[in-house]
């Protein structure tokens, strides 16, 4: 079932993806806002999610509903869902 949800992406003033909002039922995200930089000393901490980890998040819980129940929620439709997320990572 897909549920409502409030999405925000802002943009700082060069027009780059500087993080954003999404809100529903159940569902908090902080994206990611502004860039790490390099490997190294001076690499900056993550403030927010990046949409890989959102997507494998989406995947681990698809593989659990296949696997559950000795099965009783596996269906071609799952199968189909966890070979597209795979490809996105």
């Amino acid at each position: 079932m897909l549920q409502e949800f409030l999405a925000n992406n802002f943009s700082d003033d060069n027009g780059m993806p500087e993080g954003g909002t999404v809100d529903g039922v159940g569902l908090d995200i902080d994206w990611q806002a502004g860039p790490l930089g390099e490997e190294g000393p001076d690499r900056l901490e993550p403030n927010g999610a990046f949409v890989e980890t959102v997507i494998a998040a989406a995947l681990q819980r698809i593989e659990w509903y296949q696997a559950v129940s000795g099965g009783k929620f596996a269906c071609p439709q799952n199968s189909a869902t966890i070979e597209h997320l795979e490809s996105a990572l």
